[in-house]
């Protein structure tokens, strides 16, 4: 995250929610609601995951939030560290969340040679 946040600069509100709520390994719908509604700023943000517990976790994190902050929210099955740099240089550019969302998942087709 710290990458993406010096790519994207001051202005783009990036937020880690891993672990569970006892601090353990794992993924925790309520610090994930948490980490959401901080980094809010009306515009509609992009939620990246790493495996399918933290989507269902996600998931659950949506209902837990007020509906209008839900709705503005993209879940992004696009790779974590890729489609986190890339999504926050495109929010800071001022993408609308549709578009950072398209490019955190257009990140898994990226080729590495």
């Amino acid at each position: 995250m710290e990458l993406a946040a010096v790519m994207a600069g001051p202005d783009v509100r990036l937020r880690a929610a891993g672990g569970a709520a006892d601090g353990s390994l794992g993924t925790n719908a309520e610090r994930i609601a948490g980490a959401i509604a901080e980094a809010d700023a009306g515009a509609g943000l992009v939620v990246l995951m790493d495996i399918g517990g933290a989507v269902l976790a996600a998931e659950t994190a949506l209902e837990l939030l007020p509906l209008e902050l839900a709705r503005r929210t993209r879940i992004s099955r696009g790779p974590v560290v890729e489609g986190a740099v890339i999504a926050a240089v495109q929010a800071s550019i001022g993408q609308a969340v549709d578009e950072v969302h398209r490019a955190a998942e257009d990140a898994a087709r990226i080729e590495k040679r």
